[in-house]
This record gives C-alpha cells, sequence and structure tokens, in this order.
C-alpha cells in the first residue's frame, strides 16, 4: 500500500512516500521558501536525484509540483494518482478534540480550523495541505496526526495551569505539548532496544528550530515542556520559551509596545536569534562560540542550562529515569550542546562519554560511559515514518 506523507510548514512541505507496511520509503523531497525569494524543490528516489529552483507562491502550487515529479514519465514513481491509497498529514494543535489519529471529514476540518490562532505558524499550513491533496488525490483518504495527541495522556496536574477553574473548565485553557509525533517515535525505540522493564522512566529531549523535553512513564507522556501554545518552556531557535508574564505587561503598559509587537517578538525574534543578534542554526552558534564570540557561548550556556533545569524536575517526578532520549536536528549533530547538557549531573547517574559523543548519529547510538547509571541515547527521530505507521493501522 502506498501511503504519502506530507508536513506542511508555513513556508514549506515535506513529504515521503512509503510502501507500506514494509516501511519502504519510495521517493522523498521538500518543497522550501514557499511564497519567497527563490524557491526550491527537492526529490529523491532510488533512481533520481532532482532540484531545482522554481515559481512557487502557495501550498497548492507546491503540491501540485510534487506530484508531477511523482507522475513523471522518466523520474516518477506512479503511474496514476489512483495508487495512493491514503495522504498522511501532520497537524500540529488538535487541542482536547483529537487524542488519536483520525480519517480527516469537514467536522476534523472544523476543528483544525478552531485551533488556526493557537498554531498561527502552523495549523493554517497543514489544514492547506489537506484541503490541497484532498482535490489532487480524491480517491485517497486522507488522514491527520496530531503532535499534540501523544501528550494527551498527561495527568491533570501536569496539564492545569494555576488560574480560575473556568478557563479549563468553559475555555479548555490547558498545557497541550507538541513534538509528539517525534517524542512518541523515539520513545518507542527507546524502550524496544532497552525492553520495557528498562525504560520504564525516560526523558527524551526534541531539540531543532523548536524545541521540547517530555516525560515518558510506560510508554506514555505524563509531562511535556511546551504548554498551550507553542512558546514555552526550553529555548528555541527565534522563541523566546518560558519568560515571566509580567515582562508582556511592562512591555506594553510602560514602554509602548503593542500586543502583536510583543508577540512577534517572542515568536520571531527571541531565543537564540534574541540571545545572539542575528543567528538561530546551532551550526552557526557554535561555529561562532568557538572563535570566541561572548554572544554565541552564552546563548549555548544558556540554552543547556534550561534544559538541565527541565532535566531535574522531570528526574523528580518520575522519581529517577532510566534513559535520556536526544533527537532531531540539534539533538541528533550537537556534539557540543549534549556534553554541555550532561556536565554536572553526576548525582543523578548521569556519566556520558566524551569519545562516545563525538559522532552525528544516523542511527540509534549509545552515548554514556559505563559507569552511567542512566543510559544516553540518540535515536534519529522519523516524523514521517511515524506518521505512515499510524495511518497504516487506522486503515486497516
Amino acid at each position: 500500500m502506498k501511503i504519502l506523507i506530507i508536513n506542511s510548514g508555513s513556508s514549506s512541505i515535506k513529504y515521503q512516500l512509503f510502501n507500506m507496511p514494509q516501511e519502504e520509503v519510495i521517493c522523498s523531497g521538500l518543497v522550501e521558501r514557499i511564497g519567497l525569494t527563490n524557491p526550491e524543490i527537492h526529490y529523491k528516489s532510488n533512481d533520481h536525484k532532482i532540484d531545482r529552483v522554481c515559481l512557487i507562491t502557495n501550498h497548492k502550487e507546491g503540491l501540485e509540483k510534487v506530484v508531477n515529479l511523482l507522475l513523471d514519465s522518466e523520474t516518477g514513481v506512479i503511474k496514476s494518482t489512483s495508487e495512493i491509497a491514503a495522504v498522511g498529514h501532520r497537524v500540529v494543535h488538535g487541542g482536547s478534540a483529537f487524542s488519536d489519529t483520525v480519517i480527516v471529514d469537514e467536522h476534523v476540518k472544523v476543528e483544525i480550523k478552531k485551533l488556526f490562532s493557537l498554531a498561527p505558524q502552523h495549523n493554517p499550513a497543514n489544514y492547506e495541505g489537506i484541503v490541497v491533496a484532498e482535490n489532487i488525490f480524491p480517491e485517497a483518504k486522507q488522514i491527520a496526526v496530531f503532535d499534540t495527541a501523544f501528550h494527551q495522556t498527561m495527568p491533570v496536574e501536569a496539564y492545569k495551569y494555576a488560574i480560575p477553574n473556568k478557563f479549563l473548565d468553559e475555555y479548555n485553557i490547558r498545557k497541550f505539548g507538541f513534538h509528539g509525533t517525534s517524542h512518541k517515535y523515539v520513545a518507542k525505540l527507546a524502550r524496544t532496544y532497552l525492553g520495557e522493564e528498562q525504560s520504564k522512566k525516560i526523558i527524551t529531549i526534541h531539540l531543532g528550530g523548536g524545541c521540547s523535553i517530555t516525560a515518558v512513564k510506560d510508554g506514555k507522556s505524563v509531562d511535556t515542556s511546551l504548554g498551550f501554545g507553542p512558546n514555552e518552556g526550553l529555548i528555541m531557535g527565534s522563541r523566546s520559551g518560558s519568560i515571566d508574564n509580567s515582562i508582556i505587561f511592562h512591555l506594553v503598559n510602560n514602554l509602548g509596545y503593542k500586543l502583536k509587537e510583543v508577540n512577534n517578538m517572542l515568536q520571531k525574534e527571541s531565543g537564540m536569534i534574541g540571545l545572539t543578534g542575528c543567528l538561530s542554526d546551532y551550526r552557526d552558534i557554535e561555529a561562532e562560540a568557538s572563535k570566541g564570540d561572548e554572544k554565541c557561548q552564552l546563548a549555548l550556556k544558556m540554552s543547556a542550562y534550561r534544559i538541565r533545569h527541565y532535566l531535574g524536575g522531570y528526574i523528580a517526578n518520575l522519581n529517577g529515569v532510566d534513559a535520556i532520549v536526544f533527537t532531531a536536528g540539534v539533538g541528533e549533530n550537537s556534539i557540543v550542546l549534549r556534553k554541555m547538557i550532561c556536565e554536572n549531573m553526576d548525582f543523578f547517574g548521569i556519566d556520558l562519554d566524551v569519545q562516545k559523543n563525538d559522532i552525528k548519529a544516523r542511527k540509534l547510538t549509545e552515548i554514556h560511559s559505563e559507569n552511567s547509571k542512566v543510559k544516553l541515547l540518540i535515536i534519529p527521530t522519523n516524523e514521517e515514518l511515524e506518521i505512515a505507521k499510524q495511518s497504516f493501522e487506522l486503515i486497516n
């Protein structure tokens, strides 16, 4: 069965075509810089690799160009859109309405639209990807996999905010959590690798442009750092993570900022960009830090400090930890940040092997020392494969 996975971002479309249940990748690629200068489309199959710059003004045009590549008589991998049995979509925010993967119908689309304001950079693009795919693949089932679904197992003491009860009861204001597809995928692999008895308590750390950390007990999420929206918790590429909300009122009431300006600043001009002045990519930040740039050095220290802060809290709430998993682009590749995070954690039995850590992992890799009481693992995430698995299970 052929299942196409679409991950629509604000200006990009990641895609992979799987043959399931064999988990065989037939082709994969990326459309980036949609609606911006010099949009690019990338396509890779077993026999062909294409990288080209072309005019792409919206997601509909981007997905149409992807389909043209899939159907191309020379480089394509299918002969008709009818060969696609299902299209699996990553949807960032599912609120409390969705605790599992669903087949998309009009009700599902209405609920996704209701959550636009809570994930303004993501849900509109996810929704548009669904609408476009419905037109291009009319015979395929459209499947929605929600980033928030994995975290619906959090207990009320973890997801409820200490504000008047009516805001939860009447308006459903609570912690939802994100990156759930990634956390679920790597936690399952860790439990398979270590065995269930040796992996009852896991902490998964997803570090990329967006960052989050999740406490997993017996395979279920019991707490996570991202909250009502995708700006709580860890320091991220352009997002601030947790700050004192008094700062927002001070900026508006005393410094003359408008709420829209503050929101834009916290979402797009803060985090590593705000700390370094211009850089959000950890590779660039680490390179400048190694040359002595004090702003970049401090940004890395602050990022590691915040992660350790959450690690300590989750270890306390789990009453211990069996394994810590690093994943996503930064988690899998940043030798420097992993080392900084694990420093001075010997009280918790965490002991990093510096030589083992000197790697950009492409597969599950152990990086703890022989003396470490806690397993330290790098597990490359594969959200597209997890979406394909959940889609296949649902329609079968």
